[in-house]
């Protein structure tokens, strides 16, 4: 390893490494297919129970749930997945363009014959419409405004005290709402329930169901791309099984959405930072969806390591990546001022005060690091937007004496924002910051003995 005296010929007070960020990519994502089989993590079964039989028609979509995390039952929702950001998706009127898209899944049985409502996964809402005929079209028209509605049970609900004379509409044919395909297997609801007032000693008749049809649209549709984030591959036919795993949560309906924000608020893993990626898939059991997961890593992971499965795998792209790994000026031990991806500035009268080096044991991950200065350079972001920058840094080549001084700032257009000081091994350093727009970011400090390497840097957006 190269010794203190070696490093102190690259050392100064103020040094400068200039980054060529990486641009933000997005694409579209999307929903899964009806029927796939997962095997990893174990599911939880997220089917949503019939509404209550006092719920008024016409709620709104309730947010997305979080059922457990890292196998921890919880009873969470997501807060930045709510109705109200549901506006957004409906407004954009790809549902509207859908209507033709349904096709029936399976038919209600005869009128005269006792029938039961779907009882599964992603339940949104329900509605009624004029019940004079059995108007499949009037619901099929009401599923196509309701955000993420693919599927709709249409059926007669008898005997219901409050749809016969309390709610407004006057009507029992039943519209329910659903974020996924059911088939006739989940019709489990009977009804059975007591609505009607109880008077005297008169006997009170119980709900029953009849006619109960479901309609799906014939392909799934595109979800909004999540802020920050682009498709990595998908839909396909496998799950990943790849480094970086960070852990997983159980939401109660498909929603990238929400996966976003738990990937985004999911903490720091010590070895690989924050979370870079998620996997989002759909667990089936005997052919019926039963549960949502959310599978989240550090590392971004590709369609190679898709070996369980499942679909769809989003990643949080970052807005730069600052990992000097390109430098490949040798085979062990070397160093430069710059290259390609990296611009090392001195400050007057120093000589390779910003160095990128090449070798191993100086690395957080690979092969390349930066010797401590400053990471600056125009970065294009967007205006009033909020952005996280994580780092890994080391000050402890010299010991703990030695680096007892060492201190870093990581500057955001000249203002200190975060940073480290004091011996430590690489550890995962994290500060959030507001964009102008066009911004520098820099990381300054470095002086010798006390030495700091710097590696595997991003800018996220938050």
């Amino acid at each position: 390893m190269p010794s203190p005296t070696r490093l102190f010929a690259l050392a100064a007070l103020l040094v400068s490494l200039k980054v060529l960020p990486t641009k933000l990519r997005t694409t579209l994502l999307r929903p899964p297919p009806t029927t796939i089989s997962l095997h990893r993590p174990r599911t939880r079964s997220t089917r949503s129970p019939p509404p209550p039989i006092d719920a008024p028609p016409n709620a709104d979509v309730p947010p997305t749930a979080v059922t457990a995390v890292d196998g921890t039952v919880t009873n969470s929702s997501i807060a930045d997945v709510s109705a109200s950001n549901s506006t957004r998706r409906r407004d954009v009127g790809r549902f509207g363009k859908r209507q033709s898209g349904f096709e029936k899944v399976f038919d209600g049985l005869p009128a005269d014959q006792h029938d039961a409502s779907i009882q599964g996964t992603a339940y949104l809402t329900y509605t009624v419409v004029n019940n004079a005929t059995y108007n499949v079209d009037a619901c099929l028209k009401w599923c196509a405004t309701v955000p993420g509605c693919v599927f709709v049970n249409v059926y007669y609900e008898f005997n219901n005290y409050l749809l016969d004379f309390v709610f407004s509409e006057h009507s029992n044919l039943k519209c329910a709402a659903y974020g996924d395909i059911h088939s006739a297997a989940e019709k489990l609801n009977f009804g059975g329930q007591q609505s009607y007032p109880q008077l005297g000693n008169e006997t009170v008749p119980l709900t029953y169901i009849t006619q109960s049809s479901g309609w799906g649209l014939k392909s799934l549709l595109d979800p909004d791309t999540p802020d920050g984030y682009e498709l990595v591959f998908g839909p396909t036919g496998g799950a990943n099984n790849a480094p970086g795993y960070m852990g997983f949560a159980f939401i109660d309906k498909y929603d990238v959405d929400a996966c976003a924000a738990l990937c985004n608020g999911r903490g720091v893993d010590a070895n690989g930072g924050g979370c870079a990626y998620f996997n989002i898939w759909r667990a089936v059991v005997n052919g019926i969806p039963t549960t949502y997961t959310c599978s989240m890593y550090y590392l971004v992971a590709d369609e190679s390591t898709a070996v369980n499965f499942g679909q769809g795998s989003p990643r949080r792209d970052p807005l730069a990546r600052l990992r000097p790994q390109g430098y490949t000026g040798c085979d062990d031990f070397c160093f430069t001022a710059s290259y390609a991806n990296w611009i090392g500035t001195s400050s007057s009268g120093g000589t390779l005060d910003a160095s990128i080096f090449f070798y191993a044991p100086y690395a957080h991950t690979g092969h390349g690091s930066g010797l401590l200065g400053s990471a600056s350079g125009p970065l294009t972001t967007d205006a009033g937007a909020n952005y996280v920058v994580q780092c890994f840094m080391s000050s402890a080549f010299s010991g703990s004496q030695l680096e007892a001084a060492a201190k870093v700032d990581i500057m955001w257009n000249g203002v200190r924002v975060g940073g480290t000081s004091g011996f430590t091994e690489y550890a995962f350093v994290q500060a959030s910051v507001v964009a102008t727009g066009s911004d520098e970011l820099a990381f300054v400090g470095g002086a010798a003995p006390a030495w700091t390497f710097i590696d595997d840097c991003k800018l996220y957006k938050a």
